[in-house]
């Protein structure tokens, strides 16, 4: 449906430019927000980027939840920075969108009203604090696959945005690697932990990717315009590359009793997450997914007084500017 209303928009467009727009992509230069772009492009991207910011920003739910609890006053600051540091991701990616044509309130509506959707990997509990190495380790480390290509992305907002994010991802990764080491090289008790939240979060991180390039259906016209770099199957094949040495380093055991080196190909064979499972969060039935929408709609309600207070004073100091000239 969706690749349909992109190729019918791209119907009624002036074929001249559309064929420019191309040669400008594939000579690998930058699109920026005032120049020319077809409507399937900028579509493209807003879905894109906002579902990216509404995932930074939600994603500080599952993690806000253990700073009060995390082991130690050190953990509980570099958790404070890691959640800081998210809402500032989120903060980055409104507005490389909004410099195409959309408002962050916008953008929060589409998210409220379920136009518009956020990483399924955050409709997940993080039930103990080893949850919290697995989310820095498994999560930010599939983040990070995902989104360091991104800063060679067409758009020019969207690409530099990512350089800073990724700088911020690779720390945050690191930190929940030294926590699931920590507990790995801890008590019995404390990698049975580790090795329990490895096991919850396996397979919701490789959904992280998106479905099999056979069931993606915005993978082919978003790698035409160089939205996306990769496929969702390459990336998640690399993830799988990266993540097995460190998981065999840690003690810990993948989940998957088909996962093995596979000598001719160079990379690990591996079972697919439960495709099932992944669209029915997707459609709002996760452990957590009411949690999350409700968290956000109580944020969105409750400020509502601040935004309409800005509001007021850009105007009364607008209406000053005008009186004194």
């Amino acid at each position: 449906m969706y690749a349909q209303m992109i190729k019918s928009e791209a119907s009624r467009e002036d074929p001249e430019k559309l064929a420019a727009f191309q040669t400008r992509i594939d000579a690998g230069e930058k699109i920026e927000p005032k120049d020319w772009m077809p409507q399937g492009y900028r579509k493209t991207l807003i879905r894109q980027i906002g579902q990216h910011a509404h995932s930074e920003i939600v994603g500080q739910l599952p993690e806000g939840n253990w700073i009060t609890r995390a082991p130690t006053l050190e953990r509980k600051a570099i958790l404070l920075a890691k959640v800081q540091d998210e809402a500032g991701h989120g903060l980055y990616l409104y507005c490389a969108a909004e410099t195409l044509g959309v408002s962050r309130d916008e953008l929060t509506e589409m998210l409220l009203d379920g136009r518009m959707k956020y990483s399924s990997i955050f409709n997940y509990p993080t039930l103990t604090w080893a949850d919290m190495g697995a989310v820095g380790w498994l999560v930010d480390g599939a983040a990070i696959m995902n989104q360091v290509p991104l800063q060679r992305t067409s758009f020019g907002p969207y690409s530099r945005a990512m350089i800073r994010i990724c700088k911020e991802e690779s720390f945050h990764q690191r930190q929940g690697y030294d926590i699931m080491m920590k507990m790995a090289q801890g008590t019995r008790a404390q990698k049975r932990m580790a090795q329990d939240a490895l096991n919850r979060f396996w397979y919701p991180s490789l959904m992280m990717f998106g479905p099999s390039d056979k069931e993606s259906v915005h993978s082919e016209q978003s790698m035409a315009w160089k939205i996306k770099m990769n496929t969702n199957d390459e990336l998640r094949q690399k993830f799988v590359d990266q993540t097995v040495p460190q998981a065999e380093y840690l003690g810990l055991t993948v989940p998957d009793p088909d996962l093995k080196w596979n000598e001719e190909t160079g990379h690990y064979d591996f079972s697919q997450p439960d495709w099932s499972e992944f669209f029915d969060v997707l459609k709002g039935n996760g452990p957590c997914n009411r949690e999350r929408l409700a968290a956000r709609n109580k944020a969105w309600d409750d400020g509502k007084w601040v935004r309409d207070g800005l509001l007021a004073h850009a105007e009364k100091k607008a209406a000053r500017k005008v009186a004194a000239e």
